[in-house]
């Protein structure tokens, strides 16, 4: 049935309902056979299904095969080990994904709505969830709407509509039959599950629930929604996949050295073969890729940004483009009175953020008392008494919170800064009161104080001033003119050049009999000023976006709010610049412009303009995608059910978690705990870490193991016995290279990753412009090994490989201070900055003298007690490995001025 082009009186008799609601019994009935009122949780998954995809790399199917050779080759011990660190990884991104679903669950459970419903006639509270098809419910001003209803008796009645339209203006609703091909937008009979009530009063009859309702229905279209592999996901595939080859090459080319230079069994040919080709597969490398995502994880949930897509961590740092809303993440999403006028009389500007009720009224730097003014105190009145909104302590968030009327809020909070307070004020009485009527643009309030009544009235300027016979001016109360009329019109021409929302008051001394308000009848007023609020810019956004151009990300706004608004924040907040406006040209596009471009005229739009106004949720995917196939990688804000299928198709979704919707909040990578645009570069920022902690721990990996089959092969090529053994081998890549690249994933920021430009989405962790650094770095490792190998051969084979473990664990671990930092000296990052670090340093240093000196450990390794001192002297050599990395990092940035990488 068609809810919206049937008189309630159909509706009800369709669903079996009455003006008075159903009974209790029947109301039971109806919840067993509809069920809760809840969209289902599509997104939501068993923790058996987080647990199997813990195993989709390629890199944990390549350690599977790993440790399967090393099972039949009787490496039961490498085999176990191996098992073991597959095992952490899994666990890691497991509890890593699990806690994060959890914490968007504890976002949710913030907030229980409850509905005010009419069960066997009388009004109750219960909770949304129990609502059925047939319940009348009872809407009033700052409600939340639990279901789809047919409005069929309503007073004023406005809805804010924002979650599910994108509209942030307040809806008036109406209760009349409505043309069956109407848009959903404008069905303005039928209020809708998940909006909210701005003003007034209204009953109407639920007529569809949980996956019923509009909501339900964008909610249930995600699920046609494919996702592919993350970014990070084909990077580590590619990753995995060049491990691989290295490492089946340098297992054959020391297979085919030993085979043909040496007089060797072909079993301990086949032995020291897979040592070495276990080895150079990096079992530690998925673990430490965990750890690395966690560890970014971790760090962004405590900036508030919780990450409900484990890999999005990394992907976030390759943003080149956030495409975010504008009210709420770039502003506070509350209206602020800005400036006061009085005819006559300078403007005032007025201090204080949101609905806190502090501030100063300022004029010419100075603070003044508006109570102790006439003029102002009216004014200030009419805004606190000509009101329903009401302002609030939450303790759950520590903040003011608004019920009602954001205009009406902002007025409130302007009359709590000049200490007025209705509350406060027993001298008063309000007698009847008039919502704001949307044919008015007015609202009205009669009150009384000591046997006198007053007529008080706030609204559009234009209305108001029509309205008014007589203005309020600095030398008293004197009859409208034009000249002061326009002086008005001007004043409200450049305040809304500013993007400020204009009010104005007005007040009438109304007859002591006077007990009501009608409607017909607000003329003959005194124009008393006028106010100019705002929606403020969050204090921290400029400084962020400045960020955003030195880290070379754009940032576009993408807004359902008016142009000259749009553009007055963009330019606050440092989206359009200075150099924009000079250079002449369009800031700024609405959805309707865009609509009648060509595609080649739409993409340069996209490519060139930074302001996007008046946007449906389908435009704003539309300019997603024409960036994304020019290839930016994006990032993109949204709070409504609307933007649900845009953030699961962005590259990183971003739902906020305060105004944001459950069903918005599931469909996302990433949930802004604090709804801040300032998070999400904290975010980028972290990715970047995040990134920088993978490729450098990768290239530890690769640098040691090419490092050690060099050394290997070498020594073969020039005649010499092999310089270690499979059970060395074998430990110097599980314990040496694992304690240290775990240390290496929770490297902190070194304060310049915004200073860089975006990674490239297509680049690979390991390229081209890391060879020679790698290539030298494993050359100095091998050299210095076979030195110490050669010249320890002649007291003994196995002396000779102790030596040569010595330089080659100690090569690795001063090799860490070069690999923490690819771009910066490790004195500039700080020696001994990051504690992990150090500690796996001496674990490993420990541990080599422990196995090398208690005999029991040595007999297991074949390894030989040294000397003291020339424990010391095989140590100290590799740290020749520090001072060429950092000669090399002078050589390639200060002297050549090039990247590492």
């Amino acid at each position: 049935m068609n809810w919206h082009a049937s008189h309630f009186s159909e509706v009800f008799k369709e669903l079996q309902s009455t003006a008075d609601g159903l009974s209790g019994t029947e109301a039971g009935a109806r919840l067993q056979k509809y069920g809760p009122n809840e969209i289902a949780q599509t997104s939501k998954k068993h923790w058996i299904w987080i647990l199997l995809k813990q195993f989709r790399s390629l890199l944990i199917l390549i350690l599977i095969a790993a440790a399967i050779i090393s099972w039949f080759t009787d490496h039961r011990v490498d085999t176990y080990v191996i098992i073991f660190v597959i095992a952490v990884n899994a666990s890691i991104g497991f509890v890593q994904e699990l806690k994060a679903q959890r914490a968007v669950a504890s976002l949710k459970s913030m907030l229980q709505p409850k509905a005010r419903v009419l069960r066997d006639g009388a009004s109750k509270h219960l909770p949304a969830r129990d609502i059925v098809p047939g319940d009348v419910i009872i809407l009033e001003e700052g409600d939340s709407i639990p279901a789809d209803a047919r409005l069929f008796q309503a007073k004023n009645l406005r809805a804010i509509e924002a979650p599910l339209t994108g509209e942030s203006v307040p809806v008036n609703k109406t209760t009349e039959t409505i043309p069956e091909d109407t848009g959903m937008s404008d069905r303005h009979n039928m209020v809708r599950k998940g909006t909210f009530i701005a003003g007034g009063f209204a009953k109407a009859v639920v007529t569809g629930t949980a996956a019923e309702t509009a909501i339900g229905e964008i909610a249930k279209s995600l699920e046609g929604i494919k996702i592919g592999r993350t970014n990070f996901q084909k990077k580590t595939d590619v990753l995995a996949r060049h491990m691989a080859f290295i490492a089946l090459g340098s297992a054959s080319l020391l297979f085919v050295a030993v085979f043909f230079f040496q007089e060797v069994e072909l079993s301990d040919i086949l032995l020291i073969s897979i040592a070495a080709l276990v080895s150079s597969i990096p079992e530690g490398l998925p673990a430490v890729l965990a750890i690395v995502l966690a560890v970014g994880a971790n760090r962004m949930a405590r900036r508030n940004a919780i990450i409900s897509e484990f890999t999005a961590t990394e992907t976030l740092g390759a943003v080149t483009t956030i495409l975010t809303d504008k009210t709420g993440t770039l502003t506070q999403n509350t209206l602020t009175v800005r400036k006061v006028s009085v005819p006559g009389v300078a403007d005032w500007d007025v201090s204080g953020e949101g609905w806190e009720p502090s501030g100063k009224f300022l004029r010419t730097d100075q603070r003044e008392e508006p109570l102790r003014k006439e003029l102002f105190e009216d004014i200030l009145q009419i805004g606190a008494w000509s009101n329903n909104s009401d302002i609030r302590f939450d303790d759950a968030t520590g903040r003011y919170a608004l019920v009602g009327d954001p205009t009406e809020g902002a007025l409130l909070a302007m009359a709590h800064k000049g200490d007025i307070s209705p509350e406060a004020d027993t001298s008063r009485q309000k007698i009847d009161d008039l919502p704001f009527n949307s044919s008015l643009k007015m609202r009205a309030t009669l009150v009384e104080k000591e046997g006198k009544r007053k007529l008080l009235v706030v609204g559009a300027p234009e209305k108001v001033l029509a309205k008014s016979i007589n203005i309020a001016t600095a030398s008293g109360v004197k009859p409208i003119t034009e000249e002061h009329s326009q002086t008005v019109r001007d004043k409200i021409e450049s305040w809304s050049g500013d993007a400020l929302r204009v009010i104005a008051l007005a007040y009438r001394d109304e007859e002591a009999s006077a007990d009501c308000i009608d409607e017909n009848e607000l003329s003959g007023l005194t124009f008393a000023g006028i106010t100019g609020m705002i929606d403020p810019p969050r204090t921290d956004v400029k400084e962020s976006v400045m960020a955003c151009h030195s880290a070379g990300v754009r940032v576009i706004m993408a807004t359902g709010d008016h142009i000259t608004t749009a553009v007055a924040v963009a330019k606050s907040v440092g989206i359009i610049l200075p150099e924009d406006e000079a250079r002449g040209g369009v800031l700024a596009m609405t959805e309707t412009q865009l609509e009648k471009l060509d595609e080649k005229a739409f993409s340069r739009a996209v490519q060139e303009i930074n302001v996007f106004s008046r946007l449906t949720p389908n435009m704003k995917l539309r300019i997603a995608e024409e960036l994304q196939s020019g290839g930016e990688l994006i990032a993109m804000t949204g709070d409504g059910v609307n933007d649900a299928p845009a953030l699961k198709r962005a590259d990183v979704g971003i739902a906020m978690g305060i105004m944001g919707t459950d069903v918005a909040r599931d469909a996302a990578a990433v949930v802004l705990a604090d709804d801040n645009f300032s998070t999400i570069v904290k975010a980028i920022e972290e990715g970047r870490v995040v990134f920088n902690n993978t490729r450098q721990a990768s290239f530890f990996l690769i640098t040691t193991n090419f490092a050690e089959i060099t050394t290997l092969v070498s020594a073969v090529l020039m005649g010499f016995a092999v310089p270690l053994n499979a059970t060395q081998i074998l430990w110097l890549n599980l314990v040496t290279d694992g304690a240290c690249t775990t240390a290496m994933a929770t490297e902190k920021s070194h304060g310049d990753e915004l200073e860089q430009k975006p990674v490239n989405r297509d680049e690979k962790i390991l390229n081209k412009s890391i060879l020679p650094f790698l290539v030298i770095n494993s050359i100095l490792m091998a050299s210095m090994a076979l030195f110490a190998f050669t010249y320890y051969l002649d007291e003994g084979l196995d002396k000779a490989r102790t030596a040569a473990f010595i330089v080659m664990a100690f090569s690795q671990l001063f090799n860490v201070f070069n690999m923490r930092s690819l771009r910066s000296s490790i004195f500039n990052v700080g020696l001994f900055s990051n504690t992990y670090v150090n500690i796996a340093l001496v674990v490993s240093v420990v541990v080599q003298i422990v196995i090398i000196e208690v005999p029991a450990l040595a007999a297991l390794f074949n390894f030989v007690s040294l000397p003291p001192h020339e424990f010391a002297g095989l140590a100290l050599i590799p740290s020749l490995i520090l001072v060429f990395g950092e000669v090399y990092k002078y050589f390639a940035l200060v002297v050549k001025g090039k990247k590492v990488i």
